[in-house]
């Protein structure tokens, strides 16, 4: 509103393929997210009704539920994000910015941005899939002699799409390097719509400044809720003019013990297990208190009660130093 005050900045947990899973996504919500969104979701695959797709799809108890869907043809993605819409999805997310060889290998992820017209067939195609609002995650460019990230959120915010989320590295940076966090204010400047910025930010210091090189309207968060999805929560209460502590140990256990009892439910004992284990690490690095063996231990067993007696080890050691969105 003109002459009122500015909203706070946004805090969001960024989609991770294979770790941004619903139990993830739903403690990250609770924790005080502004948004989560899904992980990468491929729209042929989706389609044609693949259990891995449609898992990666879910979003059943998660408030706002964001879909990221990732492809190279128009009608099966916007066919992809019809059926998302019609299962509850609140928003469609389009990937743009994927740098992963399996997934530019066949044209799709950031490799799109090597064809701005073909980007924008397809962003058209979900845009008239769908009533639901309808964003897009790129990155500066392919490369730095093509970093037409400003070009495409132009075109996207011509086709009616609601945001832009861009990651502040180049595909072939992949994730090497720093993140230009000054370079996403040119698309901030291209467009009106919001910009979101990802890329290296892990807590209050580095959204705030992000934020300032970038004029982006929020932040992402990815790697670095791993093993802390409250984390972006805090960053987000912290930007809203809300100081919120660290969970105490015995909160951060019971948020890992949820996650993992929720990926044993969501995907049967046996792929739960093996879907776990890179959540296990991330969450004995936070907790801190296994010894070596223990932490083997935990990664290997195929045993829940006793993964879940050592992830409650894990958080057993004296309390930490009282943090605010550290």
């Amino acid at each position: 509103m003109e002459g009122g005050a500015q909203p706070a900045p946004l805090c969001l947990l960024a989609p991770l393929s294979g770790v941004t899973d619903l139990h993830m996504r739903r403690i990250a919500r609770r924790c005080g997210a502004d948004a989560v969104i899904s992980e990468m979701v491929a729209a042929r695959e989706f389609t044609r009704g693949s259990g891995e797709a449609t898992l990666r799809a879910n979003g059943s108890g998660v408030d706002l539920h964001v879909v990221q869907l990732a492809g190279c043809e128009a009608e099966p993605i916007a066919e992809a994000a019809r059926l998302a819409e019609a299962g509850g999805a609140h928003v469609i997310d389009v990937n743009m910015g994927c740098p992963a060889k399996i997934v530019t290998g066949i044209a799709s992820g950031s490799a799109l941005m090597r064809d701005l017209d073909h980007a924008e067939r397809l962003l058209a195609a979900v845009r008239n899939a769908v009533s639901v609002p309808v964003t897009v995650k790129m990155r500066l460019g392919w490369d730095d002699a093509t970093r037409n990230a400003p070009d495409l959120a132009a075109r996207a915010e011509r086709l009616g799409l609601n945001a832009v989320t861009v990651h502040g590295r180049t595909r072939q940076q992949f994730y090497t390097g720093t993140a230009d966090w000054s370079a996403i204010r040119a698309v901030v400047e291209a467009v009106s719509i919001p910009v979101i910025a990802n890329g290296d930010v892990t807590d209050l210091a580095s959204a705030r400044d992000c934020l300032a090189a970038s004029g982006a309207a929020g932040v992402m968060i990815g790697r670095a809720a791993t093993g802390r999805p409250w984390r972006v929560g805090q960053v987000a209460a912290a930007l809203a003019g809300r100081l919120v502590p660290e969970p105490s140990r015995a909160e951060q256990a019971a948020l890992a013990a949820e996650h993992y009892a929720g990926l044993l439910a969501l995907y049967g004992r046996q792929m739960g297990v093996r879907h776990a284990r890179k959540h296990l690490a991330a969450y004995a690095e936070t907790g801190g208190a296994l010894e070596p063996a223990e932490r083997s231990a935990l990664l290997t067993t195929t045993d829940p009660e006793v993964a879940l007696s050592l992830l409650a080890r894990a958080f057993a050691g004296p309390a930490d130093t009282v943090r605010e969105a550290a």
